[in-house]
């Protein structure tokens, strides 16, 4: 009984393992959970996180600054210096050496610096912020990327599974003709034509079923990959390829006015252009002087031995304040060409911008037009879809009824196959032009 009682416990946590490895995601959920889990949304945030460390630091070098230091020298042979030697009741003009100082020594000193001005360290916050600025922005890019890839790989999986099923459908009602058709042809009612043209169509479907059920299992890694899970996580999709399509079908987008200025794109080349005018101004500031101050304190001991821990070991202090000015004078005309050549990068920065703002209005236009031409050709597929399904039904009957040759019947399948994978992609082509229209204009985070 025991027994019994552990292999229905383990079959239990089994059980609930597996169910824990399985998630069940919408396109929404799906968009979210990448947003936290995939590799390079996760390095963007990360940047960031960088890029506010990297202003503090900047910050820092203009705060006040403490540094200590603490010397001991032990000569093992000291210096000797040479004195006249009459200081010491000799005869003039001669000699005599002596040692000045102790065998050790000790030296600590504490330093208390402050930057007063210096006009690269205030170009040098501005700088930081401007940093600061473009890691949130490539941030916001790249979360649109991710939310873009996301999409086009949920779309391919449901156009996998789609395609998978109606391949399995139309091989099942082949089979079913072929069978119907053989019995015909043997009771010596039909031509052996007609069962070679039917075989011939189903293997052509058992073919591309084959190849639709490896692009499944490819489409479903390219998924989790987009969203930053396993590569073999199973993932149980809420949403259909037709009720997305519906969804996305959104005419107000078309209307929308074209305003480039709220489009990530155009935001990072303005910040290029604003970090260009910061380098010109610190070429600038290199040309103003800049002033320092500091205070300083420490404690000196002399012994021949080595007593500095001893409490009877006399210990000196000293202290000092003072200034530092920097005056740049010249430099061989060095700072007038870095100066130049920063102006030259500020040109061809406000020139990218201007090329931008061009490029992406084109871009838009383009994504509108292919977005608005998605729809119209998914309302197309769609009546073709019913038109073909009625066709391939009329020459099904026909051809049963002897009225309609085989080729006729096979002519008929093939166009509506055809029609079933133009439906499909037409669905998808919905969802992703309007995916790559959002990423352009920045809907989703606008």
């Amino acid at each position: 009984m025991k027994q019994y009682i552990t292999v229905i416990l383990l079959l239990c946590l089994s059980f609930g393992f597996s169910q824990e490895a399985t998630m069940s995601l919408s396109l929404e959920e799906a968009i979210d959970f990448a947003l936290e889990n995939n590799r390079q949304a996760k390095n963007a945030e990360r940047d960031i996180e960088a890029a506010k460390n990297q202003k503090w630091e900047t910050t820092a070098t203009g705060l006040p600054q403490i540094n200590a230091s603490i010397d001991y020298q032990n000569f093992l042979k000291q210096q000797v210096s040479v004195v006249p030697a009459e200081f010491f009741g000799g005869e003039p003009g001669e000699f005599a050496e002596v040692i000045f100082g102790t065998k050790q020594n000790v030296n600590a000193t504490a330093t208390l610096s402050q930057l007063i001005f210096d006009g690269s360290y205030l170009v040098g916050l501005q700088s930081a912020k401007v940093f600061l600025e473009i890691s949130k922005n490539a941030k916001e890019k790249t979360d649109l990327e991710v939310r873009k890839s996301v999409i086009n790989a949920y779309g391919n999986v449901l156009l996998a599974e789609e395609s998978e099923a109606l391949f399995k459908k139309n091989k099942d009602v082949l089979q079913k003709n072929l069978n119907e058709t053989r019995k015909i042809y043997e009771n010596g009612l039909a031509e052996e034509e007609s069962v070679e043209q039917l075989e011939i169509t189903l293997s052509g479907i058992e073919s591309a079923l084959k190849n639709a059920t490896r692009l499944k299992g490819i489409a479903y890694q390219m998924f989790n990959i987009a969203i930053g899970t396993d590569l073999t996580s199973k993932i149980i999709f809420k949403d259909t390829l037709e009720s997305l399509a519906e969804a996305n079908i959104t005419l107000e987008l078309l209307q929308n006015e074209i305003n480039v200025d709220n489009t990530i794109d155009y935001k990072i080349a303005e910040n290029d252009k604003v970090s260009k005018e910061l380098l010109l101004k610190l070429e600038k500031s290199k040309a103003l002087p800049s002033l320092s101050g500091f205070i300083n304190g420490g404690y000196l001991a002399f012994s021949n031995d080595f007593s500095f821990f001893q409490s009877d070991q006399n210990w000196s202090g000293f202290s000092l304040v003072g200034l530092n000015l920097n005056i740049p004078i010249f430099s061989s005309l060095g700072r007038t060409a870095s100066t130049q050549r920063a102006q030259v990068n500020l040109e061809k920065a406000e020139e990218d911008l201007n090329y931008v703002e061009q490029q992406l209005k084109l871009q838009i236009e383009t994504a509108k037009s292919n977005y608005q031409y998605a729809i119209e050709e998914y309302n197309n597929k769609k009546e073709n879809l019913k038109l073909a399904e009625r066709i391939e039904n009329k020459n099904q009957i026909k051809f049963f009824e002897g009225i309609s040759s085989s080729f006729d019947l096979r002519q008929a399948q093939t166009q509506l196959y055809t029609a079933q994978q133009n439906y499909l992609q037409a669905k998808l082509d919905v969802i992703t032009k309007k995916a790559e229209l959002e990423t352009l204009l920045n809907t989703p985070n606008n």
